[in-house]
This record gives C-alpha cells, structure tokens and sequence, in this order.
C-alpha cells in the first residue's frame, strides 16, 4: 500500500466531482479588476465568494502604505517574535486592536485560523474542559485536537443543551471554556449570545467569540456580535482575522484576562511562526482606521446584505435564517449545485461551492459573501442571473422575466494585457466608481 492510497475514496469523489460540472476547487482568476471584479477564462466576472466585507482590497491609502512598508522594512520577518524579535509596528497593531474593542492585552498571529489553534489548544489544559459548538470552523475542531482538554459538543447555536452539558461537567475539577462564533460561515447565521452568556455565568465558566466574520460587519463600531448585543464585557476572548473585512492575512486575540501575556511564551502556534511582515501590518493598521472612522461602509454593506437576501428569497431560493453578509442558497443535491455553480462561473459571476461533508444533512449551498463595494447593479444582476439558471434548471417555476440577463462580455488576450499595465489607476478608480471613495 503506498502513502496517499488512504485518499483513494477522497481522489474518487473529487474525480466524479469534475465530471459532473468543474472543478470548484482549482478556480483561477486571470486577472482582479476591482474589490468585486475579476477575470475567469477571458470573462469579466463579479466577484460573490470573496469575504471582502468592507471591500478594502484595493483600498488605495493601504496599498501605499503597504509599498511603502516594503521599501522602509523589506518583505519578510523571516522569523517568529520569540526568536527575531518584534518590529515596532507589530506592538502597534496589538494596541490599536486592544484599544479597538476596548481590552487591555492583544495578540496578533500570522493568519486567523492560527489564532484559534494557539488560544484554544493552550487556554485549556488536560484537567479543563472544552465545550465548543457542533458546527465550529475547522480551525477551533483542529485547535481541540492540538490541545489536550477533553471536548464537548453541544447543538448547533443550542443555549438548552449547552446548560446541560455543562451541568454534567458541574462537579469536575478544571475550568470550562466555551468556544462559539458570531456569524458562521455557512449559513451565515449569528449565535444566541445572549442566551449563552447566561449559562457561562451560571456555571461559571469562560467564553470565546471568534468574530471573524463579525468583525467590521456587526455593531454600532463594528466590534461585532458580542457589541450589537451588548455583552461585551461577559466576553472573556476575542478571537478575529485580518483577511475579512480588514483585506489582508493574520489573527488576533484581545482579552482583559489578567496575566494574558505569558501565553506568548505558552502558545506554540505563536511561538514557532514567522511573524507577519511589515507590509501587512501596514495595510492592516490602515484598514482598522478605515474601519473606525467610516461607519458608512458597515451601513452600506447592511443595505446590500438585506437586498441580496431578500431578491433571492423572494425568487423562491431556500436561504439562511438571516440577511447576513454570508448568504447561502441552500440545495439538496450536490450534483445540481456543482453544475449551478459552473454556469454562474460561465455566465460571469463567482461565488462559493459548500458539498457534503462541509455541509449538514447531506445538503449542498451555493455560498455568497456580499461586499459594502457591491453596488445595486451588481446585486440585481446577481439575483437576475441566479434566478434565470435557477429556472432553468427546475430548481424554481419558470418564469420569462428573467432570461434576458445580459452575461458578461469576453475580455479578449490584448485587453487582458492592456489591463495588467494600468491595474493599480483602474483598481482605484473601480472603487470609487463602486461608492466607496
């Protein structure tokens, strides 16, 4: 038996996947336009799959100080903070996020799945306990793998089973902490924070919020859902990413815990990783100032969420249970979802393919994220186009007021590389033709 022939199920699948309608996975784009433009094979092409919230990508302030980080520091740390040290910009951006959401320690860590792997595995030790939400993101799953607490699961978003499980746990010596999210990144539904911190309080327990997909998109400063529902200081840690709504790469926690700091000598995930390099802690400070002193792009993306969510729900489409960012059409056989997938890629348009097992119930979703750079254009056509191929493929009743949506022209060779040479002035200009100068 070779080494990768465990994976001969998986290569079957993945194989059977592509042959059913394309290869979601291994999508390239030829060229990024704009915060919501692309290229796919020569077509201009809305981008629907991207996380970018605040759509700050081509932010022209960050990309400057970015370049000009790189000129002043170089590209790369080459090293993690234990061992080469901390540029003074990395103890910037801890103590802008610290005063961002009002805490008094920050972490930062090279990417936000390391931040959940270093806090979660290391907060609790073999004589705690982990009790984590059935449908975590994959890095709290891996992070409870890295640790060595024993797991408990509770229902999805289920304050009922979650004070059950804890009352078994009640007599057992160690600290218990509770590990939840504020939008989920399938369906884009939020938790019952509330709820939840009444049972931490009443069995006396400690809460992390991963605020990834919050962060910049829930709360009257975009704190997220631990601020719009008003339970912050019941929140024991913050855990969030750079590469939402802040456009970049990296993680963080923000914690009040005292004597939070030794955890920099105790997470190994922080320890043994190169630290993140001077040009995207640049872009990163520059977008957290953004996000503080432009509350109209959190309003702006609120109103594009709720029209997207709503012209997709009315067409008929199974939906989340909330007008989130994060909007899922949710469809029961994966096959379908593939091909739907690849002909809103053909016909201009990406978003995100979730299959089974990534899914619940053997479901399949064809996952949106929607940006504040999105315009009402750009939502429209999303919606014609989706409820076009949506008839045509019998998912909702035909109706003919949708087959005239207009595809996306073809982006021939010679334009492709007339584009490349004047990228950086169009990026701008995208963005501020897209409202968002």
């Amino acid at each position: 038996m070779a080494i990768l022939d465990k994976f001969s199920g998986l290569a079957a699948r993945y194989e059977q996947l592509k042959a059913s309608g394309g290869d979601p996975f291994s999508i390239q784009f030829d060229d990024i336009i704009s915060s919501v433009e692309g290229v796919v094979k020569g077509k201009r092409t809305l981008l629907f799959g991207t996380n970018n919230y605040l759509g700050l990508t081509f932010d022209p302030i960050s990309m400057e100080r970015s370049i000009d980080a790189i000129r002043k520091h170089g590209t790369g740390t080459t090293g993690s903070r234990i061992a080469n040290g901390s540029y003074r910009e990395h103890e910037k951006l801890e103590r802008e996020l610290a005063d961002f959401y009002g805490h008094e320690h920050c972490m930062v860590f090279s990417t936000g799945y390391q931040a959940n792997l270093a806090m979660i595995s290391t907060l609790v030790g073999k004589d705690d306990h982990l009790i984590i939400d059935a449908d975590s993101h994959a890095s709290i799953y891996d992070a409870s793998r890295l640790g060595h607490a024993p797991v408990v699961r509770f229902r999805h978003n289920n304050p009922e089973d979650l004070a059950k499980r804890l009352a078994r746990l009640k007599d057992q010596p160690g600290e218990k902490l509770i590990v939840v999210e504020g939008i989920y990144s399938m369906l884009g539904d939020t938790a019952p924070l509330k709820e939840f911190v009444d049972v931490k309080r009443e069995f006396g327990a400690y809460l992390m919020v991963d605020e990834a997909h919050s962060m910049g998109v829930l709360g009257q400063r975009g704190r997220g859902l631990a601020e719009r529902e008003g339970v912050e200081e019941d929140v024991d840690f913050v855990v969030g990413t750079f590469s939402k709504s802040l456009a970049s790469v990296g993680g963080f926690c923000v914690s009040s815990v005292e004597g939070f700091d030794i955890l920099r000598l105790a997470a190994r995930p922080y320890m043994f990783t190169a630290s993140l390099p001077p040009a995207i802690i640049a872009s990163t400070l520059s977008a957290l100032e953004t996000l503080r002193n432009e509350p109209q792009r959190r309003a702006k993306l609120r109103a594009n969420s709720r029209r997207f969510y709503n012209g997709l729900k009315d067409a008929g489409f199974t939906v989340g249970p909330e007008a989130n960012p994060i909007v899922a059409v949710i469809l029961n056989d994966p096959a379908v979802a593939t091909m739907f997938w690849k002909r809103l890629v053909d016909e201009g348009m990406y978003l995100n393919l979730a299959l089974p097992p990534a899914t619940p119930n053997s479901s399949a979703f064809l996952r949106s994220s929607v940006s504040a750079a999105h315009t009402e254009e750009h939502i429209d056509f999303a919606i014609a186009l989706m409820t076009r191929v949506g008839r045509e493929f019998g998912i909702l009743p035909e109706a003919p007021e949708y087959s005239n949506v207009t595809p996306f022209p073809r982006v021939s060779a010679e334009r492709l590389s007339a584009r490349a040479a004047t990228a950086p002035a169009r990026r701008r200009a995208a963005d501020v033709g897209a409202g968002m100068a």
